[in-house]
């Protein structure tokens, strides 16, 4: 007869890792179920290894950063929150630390000493651990829930799906969590890969993929979407864009990109300046150095090979002085000094993206116990539902935080 369980979880990701933590400390009997060799993958590999695990924004300035679906978070940050999340690894043995007064990381910034905190507290906590598990169904028969597998049947009183997204495939994401949920009754919003870097249409500035852009400010021009706006730093690739702004940015784009083939932005390289501002550079700069060729002039204002890029969008010889260019060509650099036109024509998918756009609907989701509205003891967490945010930590406090109130509350007491 097999062993029944009060919670077996689902997906041993950061959320799937905290709340088999949290619901242990409630005295009850947890076993994890991991589909890969071993739990945490995705965690190892956040960050580059560094593991960006939250960020010191206050709870209101975090939830904000989520769009609409951020006051979903409330209870569940108000039970765990950036400073319950630092004090538990502190508990454990990781001290944390915030160097620019923002992200978060190990004080050590290693995943490894993460990983190894974890699997100690899982141990500690007598959670039962079983990974290489293919799950081919879940039913619920009277009060119990029957997991179906490529090992063994298991059964238990409550589940915790904590199976993540569709990103990184390599890293697991099979999106199995989606089909257990529609098979229980929920709705799963549309999907779309989020935070990568884009393809673009436009591929003359590949030359300039070993410059920076700070403070780059991209926006949509499409009227319907003329407020989706971003600031960040930006590089270009052999086929478009990436960086900081970009991987934030992203999470907007693909969502349109699947509406239409193709997406313009208007990217500022100037931090804003307007045409009125820079042609106003560009003449205090002649009178200071009236000899100079206009890529002169234009390098006080961007990396030289942006500003050789510019001139041959705007098919100008760069050799020449500013005062020599044809009057239309001179109108068009500054306007693509200004605000220089790009088109997003695509990604690579599901393959290198962070994180999933979209997931199960929260309206079936009890925001103050993570547990479905439609069938009880069956409870989601982390990015298997429609919640995602930024880079900087937001996506992992927030899988905690989930997993943390998924594993303590609901019908489990």
């Amino acid at each position: 007869m097999n062993k029944i369980y009060d919670v077996i979880v689902i997906g041993g990701g950061p959320a799937g890792i905290m709340a088999s933590i949290s619901a242990a400390k409630e005295n009850k009997k947890v076993l994890l179920l991991e589909k890969l060799p071993k739990i945490a993958a995705k965690l190892k590999a956040t960050g580059g290894g560094k593991c960006n695990l939250t960020n010191t924004l206050s709870t209101d300035e975090f939830m904000g950063k989520f769009g609409k679906n951020g006051r979903f978070m409330s209870h569940a940050l108000e039970a765990f929150n950036a400073k319950d999340l630092r004090d538990f690894f502190a508990s454990i043995g990781v001290e944390t630390i915030a160097r620019d007064g923002f992200r978060v990381f190990p004080a050590d910034h290693s995943s490894s000493i993460i990983l190894k905190a974890l699997d100690d507290e899982l141990e500690r906590l007598k959670v039962d651990i079983d990974c290489g598990v293919d799950i081919q169904s879940i039913q619920k028969l009277d009060d119990i829930f029957i997991i179906k597998s490529n090992k063994k049947n298991y059964e238990s009183k409550n589940i915790i799906l904590a199976t993540g997204g569709l990103g990184y495939p390599t890293l697991g994401a099979t999106g199995d969590g989606y089909i257990f949920a529609k098979e229980f009754g929920h709705e799963v919003t549309s999907l779309h890969p989020a935070m990568m870097p884009l393809f673009t249409k436009e591929k003359n500035f590949a030359a300039c993929k070993a410059d920076t852009i700070a403070k780059a400010i991209l926006k949509v021009d499409i009227p319907k979407y003329k407020k989706l706006k971003l600031t960040g730093d930006m590089i270009f690739t052999n086929n478009g864009i990436r960086g900081p702004v970009v991987l934030d940015f992203a999470r907007e784009l693909t969502p349109i990109l699947a509406k239409h083939n193709e997406v313009p932005l208007l990217i500022s390289f100037l931090k804003g300046m307007n045409e009125e501002q820079i042609y106003t550079h560009i003449k205090k700069e002649i009178e200071k150095n009236p000899t100079n060729c206009v890529l002169e002039n234009l390098t006080t204002l961007l990396a030289l090979s942006v500003a050789q890029e510019i001139c041959n969008v705007c098919d100008i010889d760069s050799s020449q002085k500013f005062k020599n260019i044809d009057g239309l060509k001179r109108e068009k650099l500054i306007k693509t000094l200004a605000w220089t036109p790009l088109t997003v024509i695509g990604h690579e998918g599901f393959k290198n993206a962070m994180i999933t756009r979209g997931g199960v609907d929260l309206k079936q989701i009890d925001s103050k116990t993570m547990e479905s509205k439609l069938i009880s003891g069956l409870f989601f967490c982390g990015e298997v539902v429609n919640i995602d945010g930024p880079c900087g930590g937001y996506n992992l406090q927030w899988s905690f935080s989930s997993g943390n109130l998924a594993g303590k509350t609901g019908n489990l007491y």
